[in-house]
């Protein structure tokens, strides 16, 4: 037979649509293309591919090949189309059999020596094998097909658990397989156990209030910025944060896992442990948020379910950080380009740290600083008000007196005060089935109300402080969590207060 057909997949955000390899011999001076948008790098598996043929004592026809990645719109990158253009090459002259290759998906890139390499997105694209099955009208056929991969790519695939897994180590293998000589082994699904330690919360002396505003923050899912001079403890404090978030479900795992695979850098034993992020501050706007001729995932993307923290905020180009309002808001980010558009998803905590002047030491108790007015100003309004007006909380970190600097420490681990986070956790999800900061406006109305004291309170600061309808709603979205953490079912106006007090910090 002179045509095969195989079966691969494409990366398309966190989308891995279904490719349908194509390969058709026929008489002829002996050409080889490759159709259906190809990148450079699919191009150049061309060469891959003779090599790794003959090296592995296959017979490269000598006859016109034609290779068709469908759908011919799509975009196709990287090398994982190796593999299965090999094997359609194999199949379409009849060196191994067709019957068995409808059972299967492929990908890999191919060594000259016909080993397999690992690729990226092997992750994404087994979730996306596995929901398109799920989704098939014809549902029993799609089940019974397998993915084949490379072994150093199979076992992070293996996470999802409905999948069918089999690792390879060169081309040989799979052609042993396909024959029915050797089989390969399937890789069962195992309940990868992690031990997740973070930095603890008890190595920072004194600072109560920053650590009780982050407390309120991991409960909540809330964003905070935090304001002081220099070594005070704000990156300490944002290193430690992630360790007094709540554990990460299944599902959460599984798509931070799948972000990570796209840049091809996922690590078994990060499984379960959530990201957190601090990008230096001369990044771009792209690699912030993602992008790029094939856009990847950015830094925002890369700590979904996690943790972003941006050190010396001001420090940052301001339209830099002006990517950051939409998925402060929405949660997710598209790419858009001329050629294709991307969606990436970027449910992030941002934890942002900043000096309260150039100098840093303006409010420290040795009255040090020697920035005039004008300097300090110029250096505050580097961050726009519409992205402050969107971060929850506003907290400062005062500068140790000696005597707290010296003292023996004896501040609470972050084991206790997880505790607590996840308490206040489930009751938010018992109750909206969401955090306190993913809820709407209808929402709030309906899980955040308060007395007649609690609206006297805020709507005294509403005047007094000039907030927006959106800070009024973060403030009611704060006091819910506060509440949540005293255990108690109604807001009180004493929550109301202590949310305003994170907003009316001079940031």
């Amino acid at each position: 037979m002179s045509l095969a057909v195989l079966y691969s997949r494409a990366l398309n955000g966190m989308e891995a649509p279904e490719v349908v390899v194509e390969v058709h011999l026929a008489n002829g001076l002996p050409s080889f293309t490759i159709v259906g948008l190809p990148e450079a790098e699919v191009k150049e598996s061309k060469d891959r591919v003779r090599a790794a043929l003959q090296t592995a004592q296959f017979e490269f026809p000598a006859r016109r090949i034609t290779v068709n990645l469908a759908p011919a719109d799509l975009p196709k990158e990287s090398g994982r189309y190796d593999l299965p253009i090999a094997l359609g090459i194999l199949a379409a002259s009849g060196q191994i059999p067709t019957a068995p290759l409808s059972r299967y998906e492929f990908a890999g890139e191919l060594a000259l020596t016909g080993e397999l390499r690992p690729i990226r997105g092997a992750l994404a694209m087994t979730s996306s094998m596995v929901r398109d099955a799920c989704n098939s009208q014809n549902n029993k056929m799609q089940q019974k097909r397998a993915f084949i991969l490379p072994q150093n790519s199979a076992a992070e695939a293996a996470l999802v658990r409905e999948a069918i897994i089999y690792p390879a180590n060169s081309l040989l293998e799979v052609c042993a397989h396909l024959s029915g000589h050797t089989e390969l082994t399937q890789l069962a699904p195992v309940d990868f156990v992690n031990e997740v330690t973070y930095p603890d919360f008890s190595d920072v002396k004194a600072q109560s209030m920053p650590k009780r505003a982050l407390e309120i923050a991991a409960a909540g899912g809330h964003s905070v910025i935090m304001s002081g001079p220099p070594g005070t403890g704000k990156s300490m404090l944002a290193s430690r944060f992630v360790g007094i978030l709540p554990e990460m479900t299944e599902s959460e795992a599984l798509d931070s896992a799948a972000i990570q695979s796209l840049n091809g850098n996922y690590k078994l034993e990060n499984w379960k442990r959530r990201p957190y992020r601090a990008p230096h501050h001369t990044a771009s706007a792209v690699a912030l948020v993602g992008g790029g001729g094939i856009p990847r995932p950015g830094e925002i993307s890369l700590s979904h379910h996690g943790v972003l923290f941006l050190d010396e905020l001001p420090e940052f180009d301001r339209k830099v950080l002006e990517v950051l309002r939409e998925p402060l808001e929405s949660g997710r980010i598209t790419i858009s380009r001329a050629a294709r558009q991307a969606d990436f998803p970027a449910n992030f905590q941002l934890i942002a740290a900043m000096n309260p002047c150039p100098c840093g030491y303006l409010g420290h108790h040795n009255n040090k600083c020697r920035c005039t007015p004008d300097q300090v100003s110029r250096y505050k309004a580097k961050i726009s008000g519409p992205l402050l007006d969107r971060i929850d909380l506003h907290i400062e970190v005062p500068a140790l007196k000696e005597d707290e600097l010296t003292k023996a420490s004896v501040s609470e681990h972050s084991q206790a005060i997880r505790a607590r986070v996840e308490k206040a956790r489930a009751k938010q999800l018992s109750r909206q089935g969401k955090p306190n900061h993913l809820l709407g406006t209808k929402e709030i109305e309906t899980y955040c109300e308060t007395t007649d004291a609690g609206l006297t309170l805020l709507k005294t600061a509403i005047s007094r402080l000039n907030l927006s309808a959106r800070a009024y709603h973060r403030i009611l979205k704060v006091a819910r969590t506060i509440c949540d953490l005293s255990d108690e079912v109604n807001i009180q106006p004493a929550h109301i207060a202590e949310a305003i007090q994170y907003r009316k910090n001079d940031i």
